[in-house]
């Protein structure tokens, strides 16, 4: 994502007028784009409750017609947003089973999850701090993302259990807790302005982590 000054609103850029030789589809995922592109910077920068359709096609200059046409509603093209790019998260957590040790794939994973973060800022705070105000169904959409999440720290502690068949077995309530705990840690850091140093809460995180799984 470009840079751009915080004064400058970000505009999309329109498909040509007139004739051209791009199929419907390929419209549409210009527009869908534009779209979410747009809702992430206004949600961003203004919170969910105060953007609006019309704000929304305005900065992605696609028409009215043309949101309804790939959304239902502000909430379902927010919740598109939000799942895009937690699923893009997930893929690169997803990756690391081929790391040397479940230790490694920590570590590793624990960079790649707060860096997301925070080469996200805006990201970030639409989905750490206003995803709630969507409603149910986005409480929904996070309690899914959320299950995934629980299931690699459990996929974790089973590696760990392999290598090392001595531990204890883990109590159902950890990965819950952990996945909610440092959902809230990072949220916390982003309501508090300091989205631009969380990887600097990965020692202690994966030290947190890994004396919960071992």
């Amino acid at each position: 994502m470009a840079a751009r000054s915080e004064s400058t609103p970000w505009r999309g850029d329109p498909l040509p007028r007139g004739r051209h030789k791009l199929s419907v589809d390929e419209v549409r995922a210009s527009q869908r784009e534009r779209l979410l592109r747009a809702m992430l910077e206004l949600v961003g920068e203004r919170g969910y409750a105060a953007t609006t359709v019309p704000d929304v096609v305005a900065a992605a200059r696609v028409s009215r017609n043309g949101f309804y046409a790939l959304f239902e509603d502000k909430a379902d093209c927010f919740l598109a947003l939000c799942d895009e790019v937690a699923n893009e998260i997930l893929d690169e957590l997803l990756a690391l089973g081929d790391q040397e040790s479940w230790r490694a794939a920590l570590e590793r994973g624990m960079e790649i999850y707060l860096r997301s973060w925070q080469d996200r800022p805006l990201f970030a705070r639409a989905y750490l701090v206003e995803l709630p105000s969507a409603g149910e169904r986005a409480i929904e959409q996070r309690d899914r993302q959320f299950e995934r999440f629980r299931a690699l720290f459990d996929g974790m502690a089973a590696w760990a259990r392999r290598d090392d068949p001595s531990l204890p077995q883990l109590n159902p309530l950890a990965t819950r807790l952990l996945v909610g705990g440092i959902t809230e840690l990072v949220a916390e850091e982003v309501r508090a302005g300091r989205v631009d140093a969380l990887v600097d809460r990965r020692a202690e995180l994966v030290e947190l982590v890994a004396r919960v799984i071992a």
